[in-house]
Parts: structure tokens; sequence; C-alpha cells
């Protein structure tokens, strides 16, 4: 996901990270050339971790996180140069609306990761789900299908220029048409 952002170009974008944990993806865009990132989360529990490696790296002032979900209050949130969201597609129920809020959102680049939708991966999801229930918690895994989502984002001026197909996880990019 990162070679593919560098290749189309970083130098002085604006990332738009969705769910994007403490920050690792960030902190490789930055050191590629974008200049600021805004990270939205449903839960806080990154944000001490992420301060850290901000820190470290000395991006702190170059980073700003939220806790806002986007495809609910895309008001919230201003455009992009590039969007990204990975493995957080499978961890919200309607793809429809995330990845049209996206799509909205990002001036020239989106990139996202799934996991294949095949027996397999539906069978792990489903034991996951079982397992989430048992002990209680409201979280979900979802298998969404792959066509489907890249329609979503294809129907507001994508198109796809990047797919990557790993073990367990999928990868695609897409460029807004000109």
């Amino acid at each position: 996901m990162v070679a593919f952002l560098e290749e189309r170009g970083l130098e002085g974008a604006t990332v738009l990270e969705i769910g994007g944990g403490v920050g690792e993806i960030q902190l490789e865009l930055l050191k590629r050339g974008a200049t600021r990132t805004l990270n939205l989360e449903l839960s806080a529990s990154y944000d001490e971790e992420a301060r850290r490696l901000l820190r470290e790296a000395g991006f702190e002032g170059r980073v700003e996180r939220r806790l806002t979900d986007i495809a609910a209050q895309p008001g919230e949130v201003g455009p992009a140069d590039v969007v990204v969201l990975n493995r957080v597609v499978c961890c919200y129920p309607d793809y429809e609306r995330l990845l049209a809020a996206v799509a909205d959102h990002a001036r020239r680049l989106v990139v996202f990761s799934y996991p294949p939708s095949n027996v397999v991966s539906r069978a792990l999801v489903g034991v996951g789900n079982v397992l989430f229930r048992l002990r209680g918690r409201d979280f979900r895994l979802f298998t969404h299908p792959p066509a489907a989502m890249l329609a979503v984002v294809e129907e507001q001026g994508f198109r796809r220029t990047f797919a990557h197909r790993a073990l367990v996880w999928r990868a695609a990019g897409l460029e807004r048409a000109t």
C-alpha cells in the first residue's frame, strides 16, 4: 500500500487514514513526503502508543488524531489527497456507506485492504465472530464482496490501478479519473 502511494507521488500530500491504529502507515507516508496526516479512530486505545511513536519520529506537529466515524459523520472531516484504510473495511458493517464517504473525501487516491471473500476467510470470520459473541463483545468481522466494494469507490469517479494479493489480505488502490 505504501509503495503504491509513493509511486503515485506523496510530496506535499495530505493523508486521511481511517482506523490507522498507532499510525505506522502514516509515519511511513510522512517519511516519503506527505505533509500532514489525520487519523480517525472509533477508540482512543491507540493514542498513547501513537504519541510515543510520533515523538520518536519527530512528526508530532504533523499528525492529528480524532475519534470520529467518517461514515456516520462525514461532515466533520475535510478532504485529503490520499485516503487509507488498512484492515478496516472488514470491521465495519456498512461498507457502502464507509467507502462512499471515503471516496467523497479523497482528492486523488484511495487504498484499502480487505479479506478475500472465499470459503476459508468466511469460516475464519465466522469462528472469530462466535468467539466475540461468547466473550460478550459486540464487535463483529465481515467479508464484504470485493467487486461490490470496488464499485462503490469507482462510482464516485475512481479507477482501480493497483491490486495486491497476499495469503490473507487483498489490497486495492484507486485513482481519481481525470
